[in-house]
């Protein structure tokens, strides 16, 4: 009797830490109070194999008592290190429960899923950039800034996911919070709202939602973008992209578009996606808008058509040479703003887990604007070309350093290249 009582004070316990919609009724209505299974309960806390929920977490509900005791049974079976005794005492009763055990993990499987529909990650960034240009030595252009990003990850069905992205940014020169009267550029805005398909080797991606050249390193295209594109392919993938952009601001040329920049943009990319030391990729591009770039060089045509391909080779596990070519249409565009090119050796590359790991590049980049459109580069900037060199290290977990140098010429109208130079650095913490 002394046994019963035992097991039962214990099945109470776990019930009350779960739920209360049971407080009232009998703990054992369902399991009768002479069956054996008390007596190994009670052997089993008295040998402190069932503690109950030791890490206060919520497992599942506990609707009738033999769900109580398939609960004290799963725990038992999740102890390590129990004597000969036990473990027969505790497979005799994970035999007597069965049907109450597996029930019970289909609705903590079930129930974990749901808690886990949504997952956050997100990213705390300063940088810090610094610009100078000989054509203009007054125009001396320094940012200094701080983004908060977060990414929600939502579960639709086994095929589609949901995601979306708000970031918070805010000038650290705008000094308005302190009295001052200076004021820079804060926002809060929702950048992605997409869904993503994914059926064998096909994606599908639509809404607002991350892009990004493969072929190139990112040097035609790495923002966010509204519309649709089709991933599909294993060994050599095939991209299909139609999307209407809007960045003004961001490129020189796209700026003169009627709408203040945005253009409607498809594009097709075939590149190699094997692991493989060799890679390569090409695309063709079609940025639109009725007039496009016809007060920026006097280029009056409604469509910038950019070709483009991409190679790349690994030597071993630490060096990798990659390079990128790009032209376009926009043949009265002078000082040969209509293309683009990168050549750029990686030595090492920094893992964001791992402290003390590294990586560092040496380029040389010519980013014609006539070529491109939102190029990933965060130092060298669009009507530019030169020597980059740059590093990025890892200082703790989730730690990252990031810093950049770049000096060359910028391309101005009329085949003029004047001296600029730039240096930029990021901490970012990861989450």
């Amino acid at each position: 009797m002394k046994k019963f009582f035992t097991a039962a004070a214990m099945a109470t316990a776990i019930t009350a830490a779960g739920t209360t919609g049971f407080a009232a009724a009998n703990p054992f209505e369902d399991v009768a109070a002479d069956h054996w299974a008390y007596d190994a309960v009670a052997q089993l806390a008295a040998d402190g194999v069932i503690e109950g929920y030791g890490d206060g977490t919520y497992r599942g509900d506990q609707e009738i008592t033999r769900y109580e005791m398939a609960q004290m049974v799963a725990r038992a079976m999740a102890k390590s290190g129990v004597s000969a005794a036990d473990k027969a005492m505790i497979d005799k009763l994970a035999a007597e429960f069965a049907d109450e055990l597996n029930a019970l993990g289909v609705r903590v499987a079930n129930l974990e899923k749901k808690v886990d529909n949504v997952k956050w990650t997100g990213e705390l960034r300063y940088d810090y950039k610094s610009a100078r240009h000989d054509a203009d030595p007054s125009w001396r252009k320094n940012k200094n800034y701080i983004r908060l990003r977060l990414d929600p990850t939502m579960t639709i069905n086994n095929h589609w996911t949901a995601g979306g992205r708000i970031e918070i940014a805010t000038d650290m020169n705008d000094a308005k919070n302190a009295g001052g009267e200076k004021t820079g550029t804060s926002y809060i805005e929702a950048q992605r709202a997409y869904a993503q398909g994914t059926y064998g080797n096909t994606q599908i991606t639509l809404g607002k939602f991350a892009h990004w050249t493969s072929i190139d390193g990112q040097m035609m295209y790495d923002d966010n973008l509204a519309g649709g594109r089709v991933v599909f392919g294993k060994d050599v993938k095939a991209s299909l992209l139609v999307s209407r952009v809007d960045h003004k601001g961001r490129n020189g040329m796209i700026d003169y578009t009627q709408g203040g920049g945005t253009v409607s943009w498809q594009a097709i990319e075939i590149y190699s996606d094997n692991g493989q030391k060799f890679s390569w990729g090409a695309s063709y591009n079609n940025v639109k808008n009725k007039e496009l770039l016809s007060n920026a060089a006097n280029f009056r045509k409604d469509s910038l058509h950019i070709w483009e391909v991409g190679l790349g080779y690994r030597f071993d596990k630490n060096w990798k040479l990659s390079g990128a070519y790009a032209g376009s249409n926009a043949d009265a565009v002078n000082n040969d703003r209509n293309k683009a090119w990168n050549v750029q050796i990686d030595y090492k590359g920094a893992n964001k887990k791992k402290a003390g790991s590294y990586g560092i590049y040496a380029a040389y980049r010519h980013v014609g604007a006539g070529a491109v459109i939102v190029p990933t580069y965060d130092c060298i900037g669009v009507d530019q070309k030169g020597v980059e060199l740059g590093f990025v290290y890892t200082l703790a977990p989730n730690i990252q350093w990031k810093g950049s140098y770049f000096w060359g010429k910028d391309m101005g109208a009329n085949d003029s290249s004047t001296k600029a130079k730039t240096i930029w650095t990021r901490i970012a913490c990861f989450f």
